[in-house]
């Protein structure tokens, strides 16, 4: 048992050194790439062609008529836009919309509203229905909680000059950035994703990602492709992949920004969370393979596996820290093995490239870029490891392939403090197992702490404590949330 246990632990440190490797190859090309001016979004060349914009809503009652509005104030020929409201509503989220689709037909807009009942398929489903009735050579996908800039079209759209480019992805940006510590700890983790890691895949030639919104479609990339799949939580990292497999280049533009709004309870942030590490698990399972056996090169296959292998770090933080506390005890009876402990220093290797990460992209996005990371960077790191068991487990689901429902995001059109979730529909929050279990590991940790001063062995005792915080944090927002639904 202590061999396994010791073993597990070595190969959770190794994945996790690999991990922060691969992070700091992308922050390499990322820097090295910045200033060559990669990122241009000018394009030369008149190109306005037939545009289907798809809204997928589902239940969207307090943001639908801000996208909406958005929407229609999008600077385009309103010869050459169709507008697909995908409605799969069971709430007066469809009233609304028919309301506000009413209330602007005088300005001549083609708007078709297309309602199902039975939501196969969730949101894949809603957009393969809206693809099989869609007019337009190209599709741009919204998010209800997104507001594109009136500019959007006319400033992706021409990069579809070439004819090889199967998708242009905007960057997310964040209407409530600043609402919470946990909108801002979002908006860091997120805006090193949509700084760095989009850009540099790109740049290095890999494979990227569709992020679900924010992003046009050339109809031919997705018919070639298989169209929308099912079968993964996340059907736009899957597609994604299908389409590249394909042979189709995507297109990601930094400089061009697309706000949303940030979930503002944990319940909420956990459940998108979940969907994502574990619909990123699901797809790895499904295509990864694929990629293996791809006319690739190496270095393609390489920024594959970790891109879609990416949330596994969660499962591998988890493994490492439940196992390293046996270890310690494992290292009293046999003093042998101390250079098993000691590996633990991989944490801090890791832990100074993934500074480096983020302190690259929070110069991109903050006037005052240190005191911003001073601030949030050890908060992210330490709620990151405390969402690191439901994150976890959505790995193992998904590699394993244990299927769960397709659960939305609840959004509430939070745009400033003073704005409140409060007695809004769409959450309805329990107290569940894995909020009570987070509960036990935070206390699991502090005894590890103790259990490190007692031993008068310090290697861990930092790591440890940073587990407890981050797992007590992660509960705590967790429980408090409970008392003013």
């Amino acid at each position: 048992m202590e061999l396994t246990i010791t073993i597990l632990y070595l190969l959770s440190l190794l994945y996790i050194f690999l991990f922060s490797l691969g992070q700091l190859y992308l922050t390499w090309v990322y820097v090295r790439r910045k200033h060559q001016n990669q990122n241009s979004t000018e394009v030369n060349g008149y190109f306005e062609p037939f545009v289907t914009v798809q809204l997928p809503i589902y239940n969207e009652k307090y943001v639908v008529e801000r996208l909406l509005d958005a929407i229609i104030a999008l600077d385009y020929p309103r010869a050459r836009l169709e507008i697909q409201v995908l409605d799969d509503s069971t709430d007066e989220t469809s009233q609304i919309i028919l309301r506000k689709i009413e209330s602007v037909r005088h300005l001549g807009l083609n708007i078709k509203f297309l309602h199902r009942e039975d939501r196969s398929g969730f949101k894949a489903g809603a957009l393969t229905h809206g693809f099989k009735l869609a007019s337009g050579q190209f599709i741009a996908i919204f998010d209800a909680d997104f507001i594109p800039d009136p500019q959007f079209l006319k400033n992706t759209i021409p990069h579809f000059l070439d004819p090889s480019i199967g998708l242009i992805q905007t960057r997310w940006a964040h209407v409530n950035r600043d609402y919470s510590l946990l909108t801002q700890l979002q908006a860091f983790g997120l805006d090193a994703h949509f700084s760095i890691e989009q850009s540099a895949r790109n740049w290095a030639g890999g494979f990227i990602n569709f992020n679900g919104t924010g992003g046009i479609w050339r109809r031919q990339c997705i018919e070639d492709s298989g169209g929308w799949a099912y079968d993964t939580l996340t059907e736009d990292l899957d597609l994604s992949y299908r389409a590249q497999l394909k042979g189709w280049k995507f297109k990601y533009l930094e400089n061009i920004s697309t706000p949303g709004e940030l979930p503002v309870v944990m319940q909420a942030v956990k459940t998108q969370q979940f969907r994502w590490n574990k619909g990123s698990a699901e797809t790895a399972r499904k295509l990864f393979g694929n990629v293996l056996t791809s006319d690739a090169s190496m270095l393609k296959k390489m920024l594959a596996f970790f891109h879609l292998f990416n949330s596994s770090v969660f499962a591998s933080v988890l493994v490492a820290a439940l196992l390293s506390v046996p270890v310690l005890y494992f290292k009293i009876r046999n003093p042998e093995i101390t250079w098993v402990v000691n590996l633990g220093a991989i944490f801090f290797f890791g832990f100074l490239s993934i500074s480096l990460f983020y302190w690259i992209a929070t110069k991109q996005f903050y006037k005052h870029p240190f005191r911003i990371f001073i601030r949030r960077f050890p908060a992210f790191l330490i709620v990151s490891m405390g969402l690191s068991l439901q994150n976890g487990i959505a790995v193992f689901q998904g590699i394993l392939g244990i299927g769960t429902p397709f659960v939305r995001t609840p959004k509430f059109n939070i745009n400033r403090t003073g704005d409140t979730w409060k007695g809004k529909a769409y959450f309805k929050p329990s107290l569940n197992f894995l909020t009570i279990l987070e509960g036990l590991l935070c206390l699991y940790f502090l005894f590890a702490v103790g259990a490190g001063v007692y031993l008068q062995d310090n290697v861990m005792i930092i790591f440890h404590s940073m587990l407890a915080l981050g797992f007590g944090t992660v509960f705590y927002y967790s429980v408090i949330s409970l008392t003013h639904a």
